[in-house]
C-alpha cells in the first residue's frame, strides 16, 4: 500500500457519522418589479436591458444599433435572417472573427443581472465569450429574484454545460485601469420579452 492509499484509508476510517442537514437555507427576496431590478443591476455592471414585446422589435433595434456590423451569428430562429456568419464549424477557433452573437437565455436573475445560458442555446460553448458583442433574449416571466431561486432551476446534469453571464467581460488591475472585453464580449444587450 502506498503512502497515499494509506492516508486515504485512514481518512475514510475516521470520518464522522453522516447527519442529515435539517435546516434549509433559502433567502426570499422581494422586488416591486423583477425586470426593473434586473435592468438596474445589469446597467451597473455595464450591460443593457431593453424591454420589448416581440422579435420584430428586437430585430429593428439590432438593425438600428448594429447597422454597420458584419459577421453576425444567430441561434434564434426568428432572427436568423440577421445572420451573415455560419456557426456550422467544426473548430471553434473559426469563430474568432465573430462580431455579434444573438442567443437565447433560459432565465435571468434580478439580484445580479445574470442570465443562465446552457448548451441547449449554444452550438459551441465558446460562443458567448469569443464574440465582440453579445445579445441575449429572455422572457420577463423567466426573471427570478435571487441566486437561491436560480440554483433551483439549474439542471447541469441535463445540459452538460451552462454558465451565468452578467454584463460584458471586464477586468481591472491594481491601478484601477478598467479593461472591457478582456475575457469575453465587449458589450452585452439583453432583450426582455414582456
Amino acid at each position: 500500500m502506498s503512502s497515499r492509499e494509506k492516508i486515504l484509508s485512514l481518512i475514510k476510517q475516521n470520518q464522522p457519522e453522516y447527519k442529515e442537514l435539517t435546516v434549509q437555507f433559502k433567502f426570499d427576496t422581494v422586488y416591486e418589479n423583477n425586470f426593473e431590478k434586473f435592468a438596474e443591476i445589469l446597467s451597473f455592471v455595464g450591460g443593457k436591458a431593453i424591454a420589448v414585446n416581440s422579435y420584430e422589435e428586437i430585430k429593428a433595434d439590432i438593425q438600428a444599433h448594429y447597422k454597420d456590423v458584419t459577421k453576425i451569428a444567430s441561434t434564434v430562429d426568428a432572427l436568423a435572417d440577421l445572420a451573415d456568419f455560419s456557426l456550422n464549424v467544426s473548430d471553434p477557433h473559426e469563430l474568432e472573427t465573430l462580431n455579434l452573437a444573438i442567443i437565447e437565455g433560459e432565465f435571468g436573475v434580478a439580484e445580479n443581472g445574470a442570465i443562465w445560458v446552457s448548451e441547449k442555446q449554444l452550438p459551441h460553448r465558446v460562443l458567448p465569450m469569443i464574440t465582440q458583442y453579445l445579445v441575449i433574449i429572455i422572457k420577463n416571466s423567466e426573471i427570478v429574484t435571487n441566486m437561491h431561486r436560480a440554483y433551483e432551476r439549474v439542471k447541469v446534469d441535463e445540459t452538460g454545460f451552462g454558465t451565468f453571464i452578467s454584463g460584458p467581460s471586464k477586468t481591472a488591475d491594481i491601478e484601477q485601469s478598467l479593461v472591457i472585453g478582456a475575457h469575453g464580449a465587449r458589450g452585452l444587450t439583453v432583450y426582455v420579452i414582456q
